[in-house]
Parts: C-alpha cells; sequence; structure tokens
C-alpha cells in the first residue's frame, strides 16, 4: 500500500503545473478569452478579438494576436498585422514580413507599413523588392513610405528608380504599341520623401533630375526640393535657385528653405 501511495506520488508531481484561473492576473484572464474568440467562426468576433488583444499594447497579447495572421478573412489579417506591433521589432518583423506576399492587396500594403513601424532593417530586402515588383501602386507606395521610415541606405537605388520608372501602360492598343507611363505618382512621391529620409548623398542627382523635369507632378517636385535641402548637398543649389520663380508658389517656397539650409547666400526670397 505504501509502495502504490509513492508511486502515484510521483506520477502526479510529473505533470506540468497549470495555473488555476483564480491565479491569473486580470489582464493574462482576459487575454485568454480573446484568444478563445479567435476561433470563432464569426468573422467580425475575431477581428474584435484582436482588435482587444492589440489595444492592450504588451507582448503576451501581441503573440495571442499573432496567431491571427493567418486568418482566411483579409480583414482579420490586416487588424493582426497592426497588433503585433507591441512586440520587439525584431520579433514583430519576422511575423509580419510573410505578409508582404499575401495574395491580398489590402494586406500586402498594411504590412508594408507595419514594417516601416518597427524600423527594423530584417524588412529592407522584401521591401525593396515590394517598390520594384508588387503589381499594385498602393503597396509599391507603402513600401517606399516604410523604407523612409527604416532609414537604410540599401533602399537607395530602389527609391531612386521608382522616380524615373515608366510602366507598361493598361489597355489593348497600349499593349500593342508598347506606350509606357510614368510610375503611380503616390509612389514617386513616397520616393522622394523617403530618399530625404534616409539622407544618402547617392541620392542627390536623380533628385535634381525629378526637381527639373516640369513635367513632373507638382507634389513629387515639391517632395524632392524638400528632400535635396534635407540632404544638404551643395551640387543641388543651381536646380533649387530655378525654380525660386516657379509658378507653384509652394515649390518656389520649398526651395527657398531648402537653399537656406545648403547655402544662405545662395537663397533669395521669391517675390
Amino acid at each position: 500500500m505504501i509502495l502504490v501511495c509513492l508511486v502515484g506520488t510521483d506520477h502526479a508531481s510529473a505533470r506540468p503545473a497549470v495555473a488555476p484561473q483564480s491565479e491569473l492576473t486580470p489582464l493574462e484572464r482576459e487575454i485568454q478569452v480573446q484568444r478563445a474568440r479567435l476561433s470563432s467562426l464569426d468573422l467580425e468576433e475575431r477581428r474584435d478579438a484582436v482588435t482587444r488583444l492589440g489595444a492592450m499594447a504588451r507582448p503576451e497579447s501581441s503573440r495571442a494576436a499573432a496567431n491571427a495572421l493567418g486568418d482566411p478573412a483579409a480583414i482579420v489579417r490586416v487588424t493582426a498585422v497592426r497588433a503585433v506591433l507591441s512586440l520587439g521589432a525584431s520579433e514583430a518583423s519576422s511575423l509580419v514580413l510573410p505578409l508582404l506576399n499575401d495574395r491580398d492587396e489590402f494586406v500586402r500594403r498594411e504590412a508594408a507599413y507595419a514594417l516601416g513601424l518597427t524600423r527594423s532593417s530584417a524588412g529592407v530586402t522584401a521591401l525593396v523588392v515590394a517598390v520594384g515588383a508588387d503589381k499594385k501602386p498602393s503597396v509599391r507606395g507603402a513600401a517606399a513610405v516604410a523604407l523612409g521610415q527604416i532609414g537604410d541606405a540599401r533602399a537607395v537605388p530602389a527609391l531612386v528608380a521608382a522616380l524615373a520608372r515608366r510602366l507598361p501602360a493598361t489597355g489593348v492598343l497600349n499593349r500593342i504599341r508598347r506606350r509606357k507611363v510614368e510610375e503611380d505618382e503616390f509612389v514617386r512621391r513616397a520616393s522622394a520623401i523617403s530618399l530625404g529620409q534616409i539622407n544618402s548623398r547617392e541620392a542627390v542627382p536623380a533628385l535634381i533630375e525629378t526637381l527639373s523635369n516640369e513635367r513632373t507632378p507638382g507634389d513629387v517636385r515639391r517632395e524632392a526640393a524638400r528632400s535635396l535641402g534635407i540632404i544638404g548637398d551643395p551640387a543641388a543649389v543651381p536646380a533649387l535657385r530655378a525654380v525660386l520663380a516657379a509658378l507653384d508658389p509652394y515649390l518656389a517656397r520649398i526651395a527657398f528653405d531648402a537653399l537656406r539650409r545648403i547655402s544662405p547666400q545662395s537663397a533669395a526670397r521669391p517675390d
């Protein structure tokens, strides 16, 4: 009888300890509740659970939300992309990176934005590919924004290429004629801004060319001028001076401010 009791005691002690519900903190109990809701058949309930986990802004809640990154509904996957950002940059980026290849444009776009928010250089290579190869301009633009937030100089060639890129035009006749059009304006504008954020002189020639081309959309020219001022390379002074009298008053003002940063003596207040 004694032997049996001892064996039973040893077996019980080998079981993993599971904390009773009463020993969980309120936060842990809430995470458990929301994690269980992720298995619901109702899309809105799953989405709400992910939203609540993200709002807790804790690593443990973000890890629970990560289970929804593979949800069949795109809106739930998108919600999960933001919900995991309370994790460290390395862990969050490793979870989000696969969604840059998601079948849904909305998910890819939000994954790109999220990678920028992590500021992790682990996302640079995949974002560079997205800027150059994704079929949707919203995703290419989001990737360009993210690369500027990360600030890694490895992204400069891809962003420079996006500024000058020409794409095959849509439509049967255009394809037959092999007509090409400029890259989407949002992508070009985001690329110009990001080149200034990265602050690499390697980007200066492309930014000067963009600024000097009067056929370039006004928003893109303005951001090229602003980025040239941030980078501060004196090589940009002639191009900036040339637009001080531009018909676009906002461009003229931005060029003036850029010149004051680079070479105050070269700045002349536009009329």
